[in-house]
């Protein structure tokens, strides 16, 4: 799954269609991507902290879907992500 949405981050990237959310971030730049994750991973733990359990679960999904961003606009594949994760299992 996140594979396929790192496809499509990638994909508006290049292809920049109009009125995509994701375009508007990658206009916006890198402090607005920053912002974004920062908010997202805040709204999070909050959630995690004093509200129900499906409201963790949306934050979560804004919070990977930003930093998918966050990477795709860096040049950062998710698979260099799986790699380093292997590495720390050994």
């Amino acid at each position: 799954m996140l594979e396929a949405l790192e496809d499509l981050i990638l994909e508006r990237k290049k292809e920049r269609p109009d009125h995509s959310y994701t375009v508007q971030l990658f206009t916006e730049g890198k402090s607005k991507i920053a912002q974004k994750v920062g908010e997202e991973a805040t709204e999070t733990i909050v959630a995690y902290l004093s509200q129900s359990g499906q409201r963790l679960v949306e934050e979560s999904a804004d919070l990977l879907y930003h930093l998918l961003v966050l990477l795709a606009d860096a040049g950062v594949p998710l698979d260099s992500l799986w790699r380093e994760l292997e590495k720390r299992r050994k």
